[in-house]
């Protein structure tokens, strides 16, 4: 299959930290189409070979195994061009379409990595120049918008000029290797289904935590905070994953339309819960690994006196036979005290304790997303120097550790790596519908709006942290904590 691969945004920062380096893992693993071209697009005036040599350059900062060496980057550099264009311009647009049909490709794929405000102009100019034909797929970043309506115009202007099946919403969290595996380990096991409900499951924890700060996207990320960037699109996704219903097949629409159930099921917030079921923060000066760093507010290009949001938890439920009664714990921030994203299911502890130290003792799953990649189950064995029937008899925690890593190696996928090859493939599992999305947006849109009239503002935190104390306050109400806090 011969391909053509614009990057839009091909000189920014998510193109040589992410795509790039997908790209050439991709190629290295011989997994990558062989009759492929790669365009990187943007404002800069500058020829192939320069351009070839500013992603060279680039790599330098890529971690040292996925680096490739000086004969491996000329191979890979072959398949790099570049189109100065202007997504103003019109004849710009022509110049690429004039690019294109050099070699008329089978399948196109224009990858908008842009600032959100250009994705509407982008597609209004690629339908002008008739480069929205049948064989286009078009792929569009988060976020997709700042709220249900900015959301709902630009999925309206996008579908103007391609039709449903040939848009591409990313969430690169849906491409992790251990998200997949949640799916087998679901839909893919006899062992756990029948397990997972309210009748033996006591609460879910979704963490996506930073040890980073907003480092040089202040200005951005004044423009959006951790609701918008992390809780509307990846928390939300990875909640569907685990609540949701076994699809009919593993065809892209049966599986969106279980994950579309779950959002619409998801309890409607209410004065009450808004006050008491979700927690804001913002970090202000501490240390993070032994180094201090600054507050929030004194990051270049934040307001110092900005209520953006570094941190969000709140709670939530499924209201469904499967799920009701359950507490889904989602929490995401930044200079959190480390880099970790998991999700841990929580059993109900025995209904009866046999033994003397397990009264209240329960068995977890905990699905590991990064740094590590993997899934534990943490159980209950029998420890030394007691005899077995005794009154005394103590038992001892232990888990079974899957390390995906050291099970599979060099054969690990990366999450781009794997979205960018379902893109050429025409593949939609992985990618949001319009939908889903605007579901997610209806729902975090109450909470948008309670902080609006809050003149109160985040709590803060200090750097290196956990967050607000207001946190753990929330779970502990329930009876629960988080996993570092048990």
């Amino acid at each position: 299959m011969s391909f053509d691969l614009v990057l839009f945004g091909g000189t920014g920062d998510l193109a040589w930290r992410k795509l790039m380096p997908a790209l050439f893992q991709a190629f290295r693993h011989g997994t990558l189409p062989a009759e492929g071209r790669i365009t990187g697009v943007a404002r800069d005036d500058m020829s192939h070979e320069q351009y070839r040599t500013l992603i060279q350059s680039r790599f330098n900062s890529v971690e040292g195994a996925k680096r490739p060496s000086d004969e491996e980057f000329q191979r890979f550099a072959a398949l790099l061009h570049y189109v100065r264009l202007d997504a103003s311009k019109a004849e710009d647009f022509q110049r690429l379409r004039n690019h294109l049909e050099e070699r008329n490709a089978d399948t196109v794929v224009m990858y908008v990595a842009t600032a959100p405000g250009l994705f509407t102009t982008v597609c209004e100019q690629l339908a002008t120049a008739g480069l929205n034909t049948p064989k286009t797929r078009i792929v569009l970043e988060k976020p997709l918008g700042h709220d249900l309506a900015s959301n709902r115009a630009i999925n309206q202007t996008v579908r103007k000029a391609f039709n449903e099946n040939q848009i591409f919403r990313i969430d690169h969290y849906l491409g992790k290797p251990s998200v997949q595996n949640l799916f087998a380990l679901r839909f893919g096991n006899a062992l756990f289904e029948p397990m997972w409900r309210r009748e033996h499951i006591a609460n879910i924890q979704i963490t996506i935590s930073e040890d980073l700060g907003v480092e040089k996207r202040g200005a951005f990320y004044e423009n959006t905070g951790a609701l918008r960037d992390m809780v509307q699109n990846h928390a939300l996704q990875l909640l569907c994953a685990v609540g949701m219903e076994p699809p009919i097949n593993a065809h892209a629409d049966a599986i969106r339309d279980e994950k579309l159930k779950v959002l619409r099921s998801l309890k409607p917030w209410t004065s009450e819960t808004l006050t008491h079921h979700v927690v804001r923060g913002q970090y202000s000066a501490g240390a993070v690994g032994g180094t201090a760093v600054p507050g929030y507010r004194a990051e270049f290009g934040v307001d110092p006196q900005s209520h953006t949001e570094t941190f969000v938890a709140l709670r939530t439920e499924i209201a469904n036979w499967r799920w009701a009664g359950v507490p889904f714990y989602i929490r995401t921030g930044k200079r959190l005290a480390g880099r970790d994203a998991h999700i841990e299911v929580n059993f109900r502890p025995m209904p009866h304790a046999i033994f003397a130290n397990t009264g209240n003792t329960a068995n977890r799953l905990v699905i590991n997303l990064q740094p590590k990649d993997g899934l534990e189950l943490h159980l209950m064995a029998e420890g030394q120097g007691t005899r077995s029937g005794s009154a005394g008899q103590t038992l001892v925690p232990v888990q079974l550790d899957l390390d995906f890593d050291k099970r599979f190696g060099a054969e690990r996928v990366g999450a781009y790596e794997r979205l960018l090859l379902d893109v050429l493939d025409g593949r939609l599992n992985l990618f949001v519908r319009s939908d889903e999305q605007e579901a997610a947006w209806r729902w975090v849109e109450p909470i948008l709006n309670h902080w609006k009239n809050d003149t109160v503002g985040p709590r803060l935190y200090a750097a290196g942290t956990w967050g607000p104390s207001a946190s753990s306050a929330m779970i502990a109400r329930d009876g629960f904590c988080w996993s570092e806090e048990c």
